[in-house]
């Protein structure tokens, strides 16, 4: 069959970041109108007698040597010399993004990059901003006018080319191909936005560069009051607030007002967000309970390229000695979950990182007021153990002999993964749990403690969390996003 695609537009050379991204959204938004175009005619009948495609955009840096400019930077740079490419979405959404990324490569390599046309089709379906149901869209034409499938006329989502293996460290460049200049080429990032809505109900565009991952509705609750308090007084900083359904609450300040319509039901992953300019604010996603649900969403989040995500939730004290209420802050994990065993094998260890833990530990103390050796009366460091089985605690004592051989001090199901998908997509990450239960020493969770217990800590917990993350701002990015993570050789994209 012949192939439909837009008119070419020449690879163009560019030593200023701004009019890159400029040439990167000027292909996208021609070449997905030129889908939409195309698919709207074959929703309508028209007969193809050819395929129709259009490509993702891209961006290239080509390198003679391996001086730069500067060594003290986690990213902004390639490992080696050669051909650096990677395919391109949504400039608009990730226009910060793509300018600090590419000024950074051309600042330290003295190099022009190149944007141009790649040669990743960009499937029909992700024409589109939001999931639509394309074949519902077919549903009124003539059959006997469509002589062939969507699959003959468009691209689909190939889903063997949609992996992680730049990321894990297991792809493999073909003789000629250009090495990979980002951790998800365009078609990845795609998909996941689509499931970010799918799962917290909540476009893209809404999330925030801090995040924050809960396993229970009453820190949700708790977040959501302190963010619209804040929105009515008309405080500086956050611009509005956004909840499942896209219904946005703006600030008094800047008029008030909301808009948008809630669902009827939540869905699976509830995310709220409290926006900033720049994306500086905070997102928190109410992740439900179970390693499964940790791994999932972070695989989605990650593509967004966040400066840091913690986990905040509850979790069972394993030492006498602690109390329900106090709180453990993670600095090494026992991977008892397994969800990401096959990517990050287990004896990979996860780093507590000095940024995150600093941030941490100084929050705990300036809301509690406590500091030195009182704060320990409260707030304990040690390893964390997740595992996939809730009923853990009835499983026998082999269970309990092996997390007294790991020394850790609390169980969770959440926060190993979490760590683990930081570790792996280069996202900093942290944990502070707070203790609700002692099973192995007779204090399981019933209604009347866990009632006092909530009431008790949960406003606290979110309040050092946010404190944590509002530290963190202060970090130079540069900074925040620590060496440590990074591999042998390295992607230039944060």
């Amino acid at each position: 069959m012949t192939m439909q695609t837009p008119q070419p537009i020449a690879t163009e050379a560019f030593t200023d970041a701004d009019a890159a991204v400029a040439r990167l959204e000027e292909i996208y938004e021609r070449n997905t109108q030129f889908l939409r175009d195309r698919f709207q005619a074959y929703a309508n009948g028209e007969v193809f007698q050819s395929r129709v495609r259009a490509t993702y955009p891209f961006v290239r840096i080509t390198t003679s040597t391996h001086a730069r400019l500067d060594s003290r930077l986690s990213y902004g740079f390639v490992a080696r010399p050669g051909v650096h490419e990677t395919s391109v979405t949504r400039p608009d959404l990730f226009r910060l993004y793509l300018t600090e990324q590419i000024r950074l490569l051309i600042e330290n390599h003295g190099l022009p990059v190149e944007i141009g046309v790649s040669n990743e089709p960009i499937p029909i379906h992700f024409a589109y901003r939001r999931d639509i149901n394309i074949e519902g869209s077919l549903a009124g034409v003539d059959s006997a006018l469509l002589t062939r499938s969507l699959r003959d006329v468009f691209d689909t989502p190939n889903l063997a080319a949609m992996d992680d293996a730049i990321a894990d460290g297991t792809f493999e460049r073909a003789p000629g191909q250009p090495e990979p200049l980002s951790l998800f080429r365009a078609a990845r990032v795609d998909y996941s936005l689509r499931r970010l809505y799918h799962y917290t109900g909540t476009d893209p565009e809404h999330f925030q560069n801090f995040v924050i991952f809960t396993n229970y509705q009453f820190y949700v609750d708790a977040f959501v009051q302190a963010c619209q308090q804040r929105l009515a007084a008309g405080e500086a900083g956050p611009d509005a607030f956004v909840a499942p359904g896209n219904v946005i609450m703006r600030n008094q300040r800047l008029g008030g007002g909301t808009t948008g319509t809630a669902p009827e039901r939540l869905p699976q992953m509830p995310a709220y967000h409290l926006v900033e300019p720049g994306y500086q604010g905070i997102t928190l996603i109410n992740i439900g309970t179970g390693p499964s649900n940790a791994r999932n969403v972070t695989d989605h989040v990650a593509v967004l390229r966040p400066h840091a995500w913690l986990m905040l939730g509850h979790c069972a004290g394993l030492r006498n000695s602690q109390r329900l209420g106090d709180y453990v802050l993670a600095h090494g994990y026992v991977r008892e979950d397994h969800v990401l065993d096959h990517e990050l094998p287990p004896w990979v260890p996860i780093p507590a990182l000095a940024e995150m833990q600093v941030a941490l530990e100084s929050a705990v103390g300036d809301i509690t007021g406590l500091s030195g050796f009182e704060l320990k009366r409260i707030m304990r460091t040690g390893t964390v153990a997740s595992v996939d089985n809730r009923n853990w605690e009835i499983s026998g004592p082999a269970v309990i002999h092996r997390l007294s051989q790991s020394r850790a001090i609390a169980l969770d199901m959440e926060s190993a993964a979490i760590a683990a998908n930081g570790y792996r997509f280069r996202v900093p990450y942290g944990t502070l749990l707070c203790v609700s239960d002692k099973p192995l020493h007779g204090e399981i969770k019933l209604a009347g403690m866990a009632n006092e217990f909530y009431r008790q800590r949960v406003g606290q917990h979110l309040q050092i969390g946010l404190k944590a993350l509002e530290q963190l701002k202060q970090e130079e990015s540069e900074r925040l996003h620590s060496r440590k993570l990074r591999s042998f050789a390295e992607v230039a994209f944060q």
